[in-house]
């Protein structure tokens, strides 16, 4: 039978062609009844997609499915509209005392110390977090999609804000070439990047420094807080900030690297297009070989020269250290004389 579709290469960093395509065919023949999305976390089974931290690419496989469907390739079951009309956009909580306003807190950082990261866990304490963000961030609450990982920002003197970690922007041009990705391997290293989507000082909190000195605990710890929660460790953070009303400076003064501008072209799924507008875009690299880490052919290969060249200089070394340490022929001479050796006994026939 004649290829009826190329090779897809899918955001999880898989290639799919005619074989998985007359697999899934196979698969929905035979799983009649079935939703899309049971459909596709049974071909994620049968394909071994999975994710960094175990899960399966379901996301991704549905997608694909859906690029079949419109090509005229195969045909899904029918979408189920009750789930349609959840909205992923912008929640609302309601504000209860527990998330009132405070008493100012103003004063020097070093009156504050200690200054800490609480990771959340649980049910209620995820529920406060969200109620503080919705009441007092800017961009509110928003359903979440992918890892995530929250933090209290706490002092004895009481919580000072929240701090949210989630998955990185699926493709950013100025980020993507500063790493030197193609879109393969952006694909396959993407979730070892990981965006800081939130970060709230509460209203009643006026402490300078404070910002940059919570980024630079983050940038300590946040490697062995998300491998502790999604079993393994991110190498590169980034974030998004909006130049009409922030400049970044607590960033830029935690050591985050300023890239460039977003397009601001906004994000296309199907006929719809998201709008949005140019943010500055900061990363902060959590190891010094990130870019090795993230898969990029071209520090792979500066790897490797540099190896090759270090090498080659531990030789040389080695050879000039070895021709500095053996002794001249004279030299040599004069000591078996002195030691009573084959010289002194030609002198004492003499």
């Amino acid at each position: 039978m004649a290829n009826e579709t190329e090779s897809i290469l899918t955001t999880c960093g898989r290639e799919a062609g005619q074989a998985e395509l007359e697999h899934a065919r196979e698969v929905i023949q035979l799983c009649r009844g079935v939703s899309r999305k049971e459909l596709a976390l049974t071909l994620c089974e049968h394909w071994g997609w999975v994710s960094p931290t175990g899960g399966l690419q379901e996301r991704a496989c549905a997608k694909l499915l859906e690029k079949w469907e419109v090509a005229g390739l195969i045909r899904l079951p029918e979408k189920d509209k009750r789930k349609q009309r959840l909205s992923l956009g912008q929640r609302s909580f309601a504000v209860t005392a527990r998330t009132a306003e405070q008493e100012p807190i103003c004063c020097e950082l070093a009156q504050l110390q200690p200054v800490w990261l609480e990771v959340i866990h649980g049910r209620e304490a995820t529920a406060l977090w969200s109620e503080y963000v919705s009441s007092y961030h800017p961009l509110g609450c928003k359903r979440t999609i992918g890892c995530t990982l929250r933090y209290f920002i706490s002092s004895e003197r009481g919580r000072l804000g929240c701090l949210l970690m989630g998955n990185a922007a699926v493709a950013l041009a100025v980020r993507d070439k500063w790493i030197g990705w193609s879109r393969q391997e952006r694909l396959a290293h993407l979730p070892w990047v990981i965006n800081n989507q939130r970060l709230l000082l509460f209203p009643w909190v006026r402490v300078p420094h404070l910002v940059s000195h919570v980024l630079g605990q983050l940038a300590r710890r946040v490697q062995g807080d998300w491998e502790a929660r999604w079993g393994y460790r991110p190498v590169l953070m980034e974030t998004f900030v909006d130049p009409a009303h922030y400049r970044g400076v607590g960033y830029r003064a935690a050591g985050w690297l300023l890239l460039g501008q977003s397009t601001g072209e906004g994000i296309r799924r199907g006929q719809h297009t998201y709008q949005t507008t140019p943010k500055m875009i900061f990363v902060r690299p959590l190891t010094p070989d990130f870019r090795v880490q993230l898969g990029s052919a071209e520090a792979n290969a500066t790897r490797c020269v540099q190896a090759e060249q270090e090498t080659v200089a531990a030789k040389a070394k080695a050879k000039t250290k070895a021709k500095a340490s053996k002794p001249a022929v004279g030299d040599r001479a004069s000591r078996k004389s002195a030691s009573g050796g084959p010289g002194t006994a030609r002198g004492a026939r003499d």
